[in-house]
């Protein structure tokens, strides 16, 4: 699994679909310079995790504009695919109502240059080669800085849900350091004491926890 992190994110130019709309040549380089991206790969559309996920980022997504923060989904699912689904209605496994892109990776390309797509090529005892395993993308979630910059991966089974709140506590302990220059220790949240990168901060946010 490649490590993406201090590292610009893949580039890709596909077909999302954005507020229920078909959208040709979409590319997360429109954020560039002007936010934050939580960029998130689920296996399939109609499964069963994955509207969970789905819709909880939807009900989040106050909070994640709050914060300047694009939210944008990926699986490796047609942009028909995706328009079924958000034309289901939720109490039937759809996720009716979802706003931000779901982006179309059907070549499952931008999963690949990801890595996290599932699955591998290999070769039988004929010698014919063959595909092991399931090519859909694992869940993997990339936090991106304004200047492209990966900085904060996970990469979860397709069997595991993420946290949504860990993922908000993620962008607010990156703007935190982008905005002050002090490092998030174990669980910092919003208000918590945070370290300056010296012996001398350390011991201060030491000294605070036990006195």
């Amino acid at each position: 699994m490649a490590v993406l992190v201090g590292k610009r994110a893949p580039s890709f130019k596909t077909t999302a679909i954005v507020n229920g709309e078909f959208e040709a040549d979409f590319s997360l380089d429109r954020y560039l310079g002007k936010k934050h991206v939580l960029f998130y790969f689920y296996p399939a559309d109609f499964a069963f995790v994955c509207p969970t996920e789905i819709l909880a980022f939807q009900e989040h997504l106050p909070e994640f504009e709050a914060r300047n923060v694009a939210v944008v989904a990926c699986s490796t699912d047609t942009r028909y695919a995706h328009m079924a689904w958000l034309q289901t209605p939720r109490e039937k496994g759809g996720i009716e109502g979802v706003t931000y892109p779901l982006v179309a990776d059907a070549s499952k390309t931008i999963a690949a240059n990801y890595d996290v797509l599932g699955g591998r090529y290999d070769y039988n005892e004929a010698g014919e080669m063959v595909f092991v395993g399931s090519p859909v993308a694992y869940r993997g979630l990339f936090l991106i800085d304004k200047d492209g910059i990966v900085r904060h991966q996970v990469v979860n089974d397709g069997h595991l849900g993420r946290n949504v709140d860990e993922a908000l506590r993620m962008v607010d302990a990156l703007q935190h350091y982008e905005t002050s220059g002090e490092a998030c220790p174990v669980n910092w949240r919003p208000g918590k004491e945070a370290i300056t990168n010296t012996k001398e901060g350390l011991a201060k946010f030491f000294g605070a926890r036990h006195s």
